[in-house]
């Protein structure tokens, strides 16, 4: 039975937790480079993953050991920050398609990166907590993919608008500049934790 107040309830909660999280930034550097609609197939379907499995685990996603989820997303942050850093610039700030811009090959990086870098996050524990609590999995999963979608398509758009003001070389330094911080904010937790 969908209740259209559990998903309102599960679309702000999850929304709110999400919109400054690394989503939105892995969303805007994906959109600056390729086919928005592309990155935000992969996105998508990477999200509907992380709420299925949320929804399917429900609480057990709590018992995950905290410190090994933290410590593998502050490699992988680091790892991003370093691929930013140390790309190659050719000299010229126009955006290029790549020349293999297939849809199944830029998809999947989304997909990839979010399956990944989303794993254990605040919002599919939230997601299975709020699925336990309302006992309606539909309505939950409903309200929390469309709340994760919404923060992957300001991400993605976001990047193609600030594009026309803002050179690339900037938005890249920033981005490794984000991600470096999460990186050791991400570290510290596991390691303190």
């Amino acid at each position: 039975m969908f209740s259209f107040s559990i998903t309102a309830i599960a679309f702000g909660v999850v929304f709110l937790a999400e919109l400054p999280d690394k989503t939105a930034l892995a969303g805007l550097m994906l959109g600056t480079r390729y086919r928005a609609s592309y990155v935000f197939a992969g996105v998508a379907a990477a999200f509907a993953v992380h709420v299925a499995l949320a929804i399917a685990a429900g609480s057990v996603l709590t018992l995950l050991p905290h410190r090994l989820v933290q410590a593998v997303v502050g490699v992988l942050f680091l790892l991003g920050a370093a691929m930013l850093l140390l790309k190659k610039d050719d000299g010229d700030e126009e955006i290029k398609p790549p020349a293999d811009q297939s849809f199944w090959k830029v998809s999947g990086a989304g997909f990839m990166l979010i399956l990944v870098a989303e794993f254990g996050d605040l919002t599919q524990i939230m997601t299975a907590n709020l699925a336990a609590r309302y006992d309606d999995p539909v309505s939950v999963g409903i309200g929390a993919v469309l709340a994760l979608w919404a923060v992957a398509g300001i991400g993605i758009l976001g990047g193609r608008t600030l594009m026309k003001y803002v050179p690339l070389r900037l938005i890249t330094k920033i981005a490794a500049a984000v991600m470096a911080a999460l990186a050791a904010f991400s570290l510290y937790e596991a390691i303190a934790g």
